[in-house]
């Protein structure tokens, strides 16, 4: 029973991470269709966080009702005369009176606006919240100075100190970080380098560590890593006994045990070093040309060196810009991954479920409050493309038909939008069912 104790834990933790991402996701969603609707004319009879039995609720001066409800798994806006909480169906009968305030009843525009809110309100907090980011934790400066140094394994020479201005390194010259980035490539592996720096007005030359290290910066969720229990900060120094430089030579060894076991020995900070052991698993990777391959991975992410930028604070448009670009990332990779599948350039296992998702939530909430916000902006901005899909159901399928109101000036028969709304509940309960079989059957 005993070692069931942690296993047990840690499945709690996962639920609660995921139902708190959850609720905010979706709270902010249904926060977009409620005052866009409000905002168009449109009475919104209930605001639930959840769904079923009631927990709490409060009635606002509006009419309102603000609920709590007992299942946690996700939430809904119930305006006047809606069928359900997916405002689906043909409603329930209103005052005629009152029809315009009705979402059925409302005109084109005011529907089109409302449904379109809940997904661009995903997409301004994943906006909001990478810009925070950058706000808090600042850019880097456009000189290559050092910030801060973070410790290494024994062994490693480091005479980089905060403040130094790296001008080259093994005597070529370096600019800025582009410059910096694209000169580590090229150089060859070595334990140490010559750094040429800038130091108290002064050019002098010290010995520094290889910029690039087999150091994890990230960790993939469900990975082999991850499964191992590596983390980030962690530093790979062997491989099946032989030493490691560069993170590279890390790919390289990963790329040739072709799915063999693989025995690491890892340096943590303040541990010192563990003995790990794991598999390679082949994972479709994107290439730069556009499309995928197969790769054996273990699921790291790597090349932060022992050293830290020096940072500049971001300015509030800089910073909004960045979290926009950042945003319409996932949400481009997003289509391209579904398009790939697609088309069949990579397995459908790449497509996971509800598992897979809460698995993934539970390791970043595992990491810290930074990485758990990250992860929430991830989703939302996923979710958020995810309901423009246009799949019945979804509020995609919805703005399909108003768009077909628009082009013919009606809109589509009680037939038709019920026959298209079941065909779209089937094919989101299979993608469920998949998603959710692919969580349990694929490696």
């Amino acid at each position: 029973m005993s070692e069931l104790l942690p296993q047990f834990g840690g499945t709690l933790w996962t639920i609660a991470a995921f139902i708190i991402a959850l609720s905010v996701i979706v709270t902010i969603h249904e926060l977009g269709h409620y005052l866009v609707g409000r905002w168009s004319g449109i009475y919104a009879e209930v605001f639930s966080v959840g769904f079923g039995p009631r927990l709490f609720a409060r009635r606002d001066r509006r009419g309102t009702v603000w609920q709590i409800a007992a299942l946690p798994l996700g939430g809904y806006v119930r305006f006047l005369g809606d069928a359900n909480a997916a405002s689906a169906g043909t409603g329930r009968p209103v005052d005629p009176a009152r029809a315009r305030q009705t979402l059925g009843g409302a005109p084109l525009w005011a529907r089109f606006s409302t449904l379109l809110a809940g997904p661009f309100f995903n997409f301004i907090l994943s906006i909001l919240i990478f810009g925070g980011f950058a706000l808090v934790q600042g850019l880097p400066t456009e000189t290559v100075r050092i910030g801060g140094i973070t410790d290494a394994p024994p062994g490693v020479v480091n005479e980089l100190q905060p403040g130094d201005t790296v001008l080259a390194v093994d005597g070529r010259p370096v600019e800025d970080w582009s410059s910096y980035y694209a000169l580590v490539e090229d150089l060859p592996p070595a334990a140490g380098h010559d750094w040429r720096v800038l130091r108290d007005g002064s050019e002098i030359t010290v010995t520094g560590p290889d910029p690039m290290p087999a150091r994890v910066s990230g960790v993939a969720p469900r990975s082999a890593a991850a499964d191992a229990g590596l983390r980030a900060g962690d530093v790979i120094v062997a491989v099946d006994g032989t030493p490691l430089t560069r993170f590279s030579e890390l790919r390289d060894r990963v790329e040739a045990a072709a799915g063999e076991p693989l025995s690491l020995d890892v340096w943590r900070p303040g541990s010192g070093t563990m003995a790990f052991t794991l598999v390679p698993r082949q994972q479709d990777f994107p290439v730069a040309d556009g499309g995928y391959e197969q790769r054996w991975m273990i699921g790291v992410t790597g090349g932060q060196s022992y050293m830290t930028p020096e940072t500049r604070q971001a300015g509030p448009f800089e910073a909004l810009w960045l979290g926009v670009t950042q945003t319409w990332s996932i949400i481009t990779g997003s289509l391209s991954g579904m398009w790939a599948m697609i088309s069949g350039q990579i397995g459908t296992c790449n497509l996971g479920g509800a598992i897979s998702i809460a698995e993934s939530t539970g390791h970043a909430a595992s990491a810290g409050g930074a990485d758990f916000l990250w992860w929430i902006a991830v989703l939302s901005a996923a979710i958020g493309f995810l309901n423009l899909l246009p799949i019945p159901v979804l509020d995609g399928g919805h703005l399909m038909f108003y768009a077909f109101e628009a082009v013919t000036g009606r809109p589509p028969s009680d037939r038709a939008l019920n026959l298209l709304t079941s065909i779209g509940l089937a094919a989101v309960l299979m993608l469920m069912i998949f998603g959710l079989t692919n969580d349990i059957l694929c490696p």
